[in-house]
């Protein structure tokens, strides 16, 4: 034993970590090389020390066990002392290791985690982590406030089943095969809140791997709510539609002031030569079954004539800046009217218009010309698409007209092939047409019309499969 002793005094010696051999009174009986080297920054041995070594000293000696990890600081330095005593001389190894590095490693990681929940409890966006089978380890407090659920609630939860039906197979395919190939993606999908409703969010997914094998073993997602983001863009959306299509409509309103114009001269000469001709005719004295329907066909273009002159004395005055003349009118009356204008049309092409108007219609504030001449377009349009559907055979038009809350609803009914959706979409833009010969204003002007009496015209289809042309106008209260 007595060769061994001065090969552990020669460890002990070289031991990195400060050392020393203390009596039972704490006094200092050996000193190791690091020891001695501490002393070398700070020859007072008891700076180093913790202040009531003596006591740790005698504690040690008495309790017969060792004392570990009694911190002390000198300066910038902490320390970490323990009392090891040696029974049978009742002497005590006193140790210290360095922990200035560890004890700042610690601060640094309880400021870190105080940091990390303040975030995580704070932030709007909801933090989740996850399986890779996509279950729910935990969750930010903000899933209250976007999903109406808590963490707890969440845990164990597929977040696949909070998905969109319509849209979870295609969701979770590219969820795994992003997170498989480059180990992050950032999607936009539906999910349900606990009310039952499905709201937009937008997720950013990372997935953490295995650092040998490479393997997914979480996956950490921030979520967002976008539904009002979306909500907004889809009214900026339709807002700026609005403004395009109030600007077709001015550039529309222009064309036809100046196509009103450029016929006010044609129709006041065929208006004087139907006169003349009716005057020459009633000269000749001829009572000729001939000269009768001659007669008549004359009668009819002053009629057409000076009608399609009111209409463009109106339809200037309408697209004119100004107060407009308005009267009240019946509307079944109206449309009756304007049922007798096409009637030939009609009948030509073995079209039935069928009237169907209900008792005590409220009246309407409008302009009677222009309101006919919008019902005369969409009983032509309705006629055109009868035609083309039933070339050969007879057909009819249903014009419904009934009050509906505090409004007066107007339905013109085809028998035509329909319309597709998109199409009905487009039917109300300038210049859209599906007929060879159509310029694609009627339906164009005739909503600017309508829109202009505080009412709407839409395109809906019918249940017989052609198309129902809908105007809605304010009845007048009484």
């Amino acid at each position: 034993m007595s060769d061994s002793l001065p090969t552990l005094h020669g460890l002990l010696l070289s031991d990195p970590l400060p050392m020393m051999l203390v009596s039972a009174a704490g006094e200092p009986m050996f000193r190791n090389t690091a020891l001695l080297q501490l002393q070398a920054d700070n020859a007072d041995l008891a700076a180093w020390l913790p202040h009531n070594h003596a006591e740790l000293v005698a504690a040690a000696v008495q309790q017969q066990r060792a004392i570990e990890d009694v911190h002390t600081r000198c300066g910038s330095r902490h320390l970490l002392w323990s009392y090891i005593p040696l029974v049978e001389t009742a002497q005590v190894w006193v140790r210290g290791r360095d922990a200035t590095r560890w004890l700042q490693h610690q601060q640094e990681a309880t400021v870190a985690r105080r940091l990390y929940h303040l975030i995580i409890e704070n932030t709007t966006d909801l933090i989740s982590r996850h399986r890779p089978d996509g279950r729910f380890i935990d969750a930010s407090p903000a899933s209250w406030t976007l999903l109406g659920v808590w963490p707890e609630q969440l845990r164990g939860e597929r977040l696949d089943s909070l998905f969109h039906p319509q849209e979870r197979e295609a969701l979770l395919a590219r969820f795994r095969s992003a997170l498989e190939q480059d180990g992050y993606l950032t999607y936009s999908y539906r999910i349900r809140h606990a009310s039952g409703e499905y709201r937009w969010f937008e997720t950013a997914s990372r997935a953490i791997r295995e650092t040998y094998t490479g393997e997914v073993v979480e996956v950490i997602s921030v979520s967002r709510d976008i539904t009002e983001r979306l909500q907004s863009e889809e009214h900026n959306r339709r807002l700026q539609d609005e403004l395009a299509h109030a600007a077709r409509l001015a550039t529309l309103g222009e064309l036809a002031s100046g196509i009103a114009h450029e016929l006010n001269q044609p129709l006041a000469a065929i208006l004087n030569y139907a006169g003349a001709s009716q005057r020459y005719l009633a000269q000749l004295d001829s009572a000729a079954p001939e000269a009768e329907r001659v007669e008549h066909g004359l009668a009819r273009i002053s009629e057409q004539a000076e009608h399609a002159a009111a209409v463009i004395r109106r339809l200037r005055g309408f697209l004119r800046k100004g107060t407009r003349r308005l009267q009240q009118v019946d509307a079944a009356a109206l449309a009756h009217e304007a049922v007798g204008l096409c009637a030939w049309e009609a009948s030509q092409h073995q079209v039935q218009i069928v009237e169907h108007a209900a008792e005590g219609l409220p009246r309407l504030q409008v302009d009677p010309i222009l309101l006919q001449q919008v019902l005369l377009n969409l009983l032509r349009n309705a006629i055109d698409a009868n035609r083309e559907h039933h070339p050969e055979h007879s057909s009819q038009v249903q014009l419904r007209i009934e009050a509906r809350n505090g409004q007066v609803c107007i339905d013109v009914i085809d028998q035509g092939a329909g319309v597709s959706a998109e199409a009905r979409a487009q039917l109300f833009v300038p210049f859209f047409t599906s007929k060879a010969d159509g310029l694609g204003l009627g339906l164009s002007m005739s909503q600017g019309i309508v829109e202009g009496f505080g009412g709407s015209l839409d395109a809906l289809p019918a249940e017989s499969g052609g198309l129902c042309l809908r105007c809605l106008l304010p009845a007048v209260s009484t």
